[in-house]
């Protein structure tokens, strides 16, 4: 018998598939289109009124289709119609109702009209908001509801400019409480006015009500009216604030006892996008699949020079989308989410600080490159860029660090060289990060780059590359400061700064470290101020903080986003506004006035390389760093350049399902030698103890 079960387990391992025992996909084929991606916390919000959330914008941008979406391959970044059929004709008028032609100034436009044409045709994704009978929904057919995959009957219907104009309603509604209704009371012309009037309406009322800067002018043509002249608006349709919205979705939604099954906008969108959100479980998985009913749409034929030669343009002019299926996993574990990765059941992965030796190198000349380890499994390093930048801010209100004296102006200089963020990024970002040399990151309209884009207050231009001033350099401007050796005259003891941070737990205690020795090179004493978030803010509103550290992601890809966080009627103290140094400069706000409403042209390049040359000369922050990402991906995955502006780019990839099956044949072959062996020694150890016992027995029988 023991022979006969070794034999057994023989034959069973030789006949299965080893490489699929351990496979979390059992249920799929290996072959299929399907792209496999986590996600770590449920998105709360998928209305696309109310998200604005990075997580939330991996799903609403494959589902919602504003009019227009940023070029996938161009950079700059380039706007393109979506659903649009042109970029919108944009109109001017002045107060009396005339309208302009030709080149007008800001001061001659009241508002401006944008008009916008859609493609007839396209069809909303399947949902049974737009089956009448699934809107007149009784009590009882309601409990016994689970989920939308209940529903047997779903329909679609043609978009319409009629769904673009309800969805700005939407935002102008307060029971919607959308985060930029704040943002465009002030830009979309009857916008505030709506606000008040709808306040107390059912959700599905405001339908009937017009809203005096919106308007539908036929089935396919609709038009914003905007205050003044406001040419970034633009970039907002491009957002999926302005996504269109069927009215149906609003009625079958607001059904009573629907919320409480969590069949909610929030929990179950409807849009033109490329997929729908077929399952969504948030302790478990997320799945979209492909929009049966999804517009004509092709990969882009042209991009930057070096595109085709990275295959990029492989797919050129082909029906978009690739992938048929998207499953989202629950990991909240950055450890089992990469072994998965590396076993190729997903098909990307971003480094955390655990596994970032294992798959990053870097090279004499400071460049990232993959381990070794990581080349053999084929797998691909993405770098970019983000349109972020963090910085160290001098409270300008502030009497030693503030104010618009040589003496402020030059002790801000002085910390601004000594704070060496290149070795913050080394040591603390693994490297992931650049030291601006402005306010503006690279890819963004008006950015320089080499030796013209240098920050001369703070580097040097050595062998082809910025190199940050010496320290010498720094304590000479002190001493043309009266702070010789660091030394307070006022005190003639060392020069005493506060720091505001609400990173002073544990894992920041380092980085606090970092920033007072970084003063100690110039003689400063830095006093780090614990402060909890709550507490930092209010300091911030009242001006009483001296020296802290801010971010700012762009909103849009324009350099009126970034430097309106200078500008002086921005101020944190006096408008509350997001210049939360409360910096201001008359000849920097003339400029910014008349750079921010301009069309991109060589007269806004040039105004924007003046106020660069202002903020470097000032100083009213010590430039840190642009964040930069790293992701990799397998081989097998295609199409991979970062665009850090849209979020609609998942209908570009593909995914050679074949590849990646063969791959996991290879790098999950089970061993099972040790279990044979095992099962040998125990049928070795077994016989003779059954021989033994069959003595003992018959010797007791006897």
């Amino acid at each position: 018998m023991p022979i006969i079960f070794l034999i057994i387990i023989t034959v069973l391992l030789t006949a299965c598939d080893i490489s699929q025992l351990n496979n979390p996909y059992a249920e799929t084929k290996d072959e299929s289109s399907i792209l496999y991606s986590s996600f770590s916390e449920r998105p709360k919000h998928l209305d696309p009124a109310v998200s604005y959330s990075a997580n939330e914008n991996v799903f609403i941008g494959q589902i919602y289709e504003p009019p227009y979406q940023y070029h996938y391959l161009k950079r700059p970044y380039q706007l393109e119609p979506l659903t649009a059929v042109k970029m919108p004709v944009i109109h001017y008028f002045n107060q009396q109702g005339k309208r302009l032609n030709g080149e007008v100034t800001v001061d001659e436009v009241a508002y401006t009209d944008y008009i916008i044409e859609i493609k007839p045709g396209i069809q909303y994704q399947p949902h049974p908001a737009f089956v009448q009978s699934n809107r007149q929904l009784t009590l009882e057919q309601i409990a016994e509801l689970d989920g939308l995959s209940d529903f047997t009957q779903l329909g679609t219907r043609e978009l319409i400019a009629e769904d673009y104009v309800y969805q700005i309603k939407r935002l102008a509604d307060p029971k919607v409480q959308s985060p930029i209704a704040g943002v465009m009371k002030n830009y979309i012309a009857g916008f505030d006015e709506f606000y008040q009037q709808v306040a107390k309406m059912d959700k599905t009322a405001i339908k009937s009500v017009a809203l005096s800067g919106v308007e539908v002018l036929d089935k396919y043509r609709y038009k914003v009216r905007i205050i003044g002249k406001y040419p970034q608006f633009k970039f907002w349709l491009a957002m999926p604030f302005f996504a269109p919205m069927p009215w149906e979705a609003d009625v079958f939604y607001q059904q009573k006892g629907l919320k409480d099954k969590n069949i909610t906008l929030d929990w179950f969108p409807v849009g033109t996008g490329p997929y729908f959100l077929a399952e969504n479980n948030p302790n478990q998985r997320m799945v979209m699949l492909k929009n049966p009913y999804y517009h004509d749409d092709f990969y882009p034929s042209a991009g930057e020079a070096d595109d085709k030669e990275n295959g990029l343009l492989d797919d050129a002019g082909k029906s978009i989308p690739f992938i048929d299926k998207v499953v989202y996993i629950l990991e909240k574990e950055n450890i089992p989410y990469w072994n998965k990765f590396l076993q190729g059941y997903f098909d990307a992965s971003g480094i955390s600080s655990d596994s970032f030796d294992q798959a990053i190198q870097f090279t004499g000349t400071g460049s990232a490159q993959l381990t070794e380890v990581m080349k053999e499994q084929g797998i691909q390093l993405k770098t970019a860029v983000t349109p972020t930048i963090y910085y160290m801010g001098f409270n300008m209100l502030d009497s030693v660090v503030g104010g618009d004296s040589e003496r402020a102006r030059k002790l801000r200089l002085a910390i601004s060289i000594a704070l060496d963020y290149e070795e913050y990024i080394a040591i603390f970002m693994n490297g992931r990060g650049v030291a601006p040399q402005g306010i503006l990151p690279p890819g963004m309209y008006g950015h320089l780059k080499d030796r013209a884009g240098m920050n001369p207050y703070v580097y040097d231009w050595v062998d082809g590359q910025y190199q940050r001033k010496s320290i010498d350099k720094a304590e000479k401007l002190m001493s043309e400061a009266g702070y010789a050796n660091g030394v307070d005259p006022d005190t003639d003891e060392a020069l005493v700064l506060y720091f505001d941070s609400t990173s002073v737990g544990v894992d920041g205690r380092p980085q606090m470290n970092w920033y007072r020795k970084q003063f100690e090179k110039l003689g400063i004493k830095l006093i780090v101020r614990p402060t909890d978030y709550n507490r930092f803010q209010d300091k911030m509103r009242s001006g009483s903080i001296q020296l802290f550290v801010l971010g700012w992601n762009a909103d849009y890809p324009d350099p009126e986003n970034f430097f309106f966080l200078l500008y002086g009627k921005n101020g944190k103290v006096k408008y509350g506004g997001e210049n939360a140094v409360n910096y201001h400069n008359p000849e920097f706000d003339q400029r910014f006035e008349q750079m921010r409403n301009m069309d991109d042209s060589q007269q806004r390049f040039q105004i924007i390389q003046q106020m660069q040359e202002i903020i470097r000369k000032d100083a009213p922050w010590a430039f840190a760093f642009h964040p930069k990402g790293f992701s990799l991906y397998h081989s097998w995955y295609k199409n991979l350049k970062p665009n850090l502006m849209a979020n609609n780019t998942l209908k570009y990839k593909r995914i050679d399902a074949k590849v990646r099956a063969e791959k996991r044949r290879l790098w999950n072959q089970a061993v099972f030698w040790p279990l044979v062996l095992a099962v040998i020694i125990f049928v070795l150890l077994l016989v003779p103890a059954l021989n033994a016992y069959k003595r003992r027995t018959k010797e007791t029988m006897q």
